[in-house]
């Protein structure tokens, strides 16, 4: 399926059923009077977070939900059906904003996590409950109260331990597909990287969530490139991995201009613990690494890996240290989590 993180969608719930307005007329009843019954409530418009979802585009498709109505009241007192909620399903990580997108009105953060957010209306008086000492055949009712209604986005950003971020032709891609169970297309191109990639990585006897982010370019916060929208993928993460290129023009310079995008971005993106990795080892030796590594220290990296995601040199290290920054579970505790990717073309996603 192709991958989508934002969508405006219209939300109404059900309103409430009139109450009936009704008399018994039985023979050999000497005295009838009001019998007609109340409405029945309205559905609730309720979020529900579920797993196995990674995209909110079945909301390209559906973009209007209504709950529907309750039952109108009958005589002999019956009381309307009230109407069935209309549960919305959504993917872990999915948040629920304004229509300005100044608000956060619900987080999903769990699988099984449930939020009511617009009741559906109460249903309407019949007759039978105006009936007093002074007003015998009252023929008054209530209509039933309306639904509430409003447009509001959904904004998916993705759940993981460990994000990956970079430089375009850092080599994440190749990163990813070396440490985890991801299949990311690897091109000798910009951007090969166009949406957020998933991969589950194992390392002794631990498992977490590594999120791979298209890369960043200097200028991204005001739009350059694919921009900085995806860093909201990452800001959930524990820990970042910087990956950068050794073989650049001046990895310095390019760990700063990425350095720079997160701090434009905020969110607290530039206060989360950060591993610098010095990545495609086996295109230079290992003292211009150590040279790259002590200057990238100077510049305010705290520590630096060298690393090839191509002969897996130093990711080992890499990974030892993700680990401390994690929680101290094995990976039969580890939370589920269905990874997609996307083919070649940008197109489809298929489990892996």
């Amino acid at each position: 399926m192709h991958f989508l993180d934002q969508a405006k969608i219209y939300l109404k719930s059900g309103a409430g059923g009139p109450g009936a307005v009704s008399f018994r007329r039985e023979k050999y009843v000497e005295y009838g009077g009001p019998d007609g019954g109340n409405g029945g409530k309205g559905g609730d418009i309720i979020f529900e977070a579920v797993q196995g979802l990674n995209t909110l585009i079945d909301f390209r498709y559906a973009q209007h939900f209504k709950a529907k109505r309750g039952d109108h009241g009958r005589g002999r007192d019956q009381t309307g059906a009230g109407a069935d909620d209309l549960v919305v399903k959504v993917p872990v990580g999915t948040q629920v904003l304004s229509e300005d997108k100044e608000e956060v009105l619900a987080d999903f953060t769990e699988v099984g996590q449930q939020v009511v957010f617009l009741e559906g209306g109460f249903g309407g008086r019949g007759n039978a409950s105006y009936k007093s000492a002074t007003n015998r055949a009252p023929r008054q009712h209530q209509p039933g109260e309306p639904g509430e209604e409003m447009w509001v986005w959904l904004r998916l950003k993705l759940l993981a331990d460990v994000g990956l971020l970079g430089l375009p032709n850092a080599g994440k891609s190749t990163f990813i597909n070396a440490v985890s169970n991801a299949q990311a297309k690897v091109g000798h191109y910009a951007f090969t990287t166009l949406v957020p990639k998933l991969g589950v990585v194992r390392h002794k006897a631990r498992e977490f969530v590594l999120a791979d982010i298209p890369g960043l370019i200097e200028g991204a916060a005001d739009g350059a490139g694919i921009g900085d929208r995806f860093l909201g993928h990452i800001e959930r993460c524990r820990v970042l991995i910087h990956l950068v290129d050794i073989a650049g023009d001046d990895p310095v310079e390019a760990m700063r201009i990425v350095e720079d995008e997160l701090a434009a971005y905020g969110a607290g993106l530039d206060d989360k613990p950060r591993l610098v990795a010095l990545n495609k080892l086996d295109l230079a030796d290992e003292e211009l690494g150590a040279a790259f590594a002590e200057e990238m220290i100077a510049a305010g990296a705290e520590k630096v890996f060298n690393v090839s995601g191509a002969t897996g040199e130093g990711i080992e290290q890499l990974l030892d240290a993700v680990l401390g920054y994690l929680p101290d579970r094995t990976s039969t505790e580890t939370k589920d989590v269905e990874v997609e990717n996307e083919d070649e073309d940008g197109g489809e996603w298929s489990p892996i």
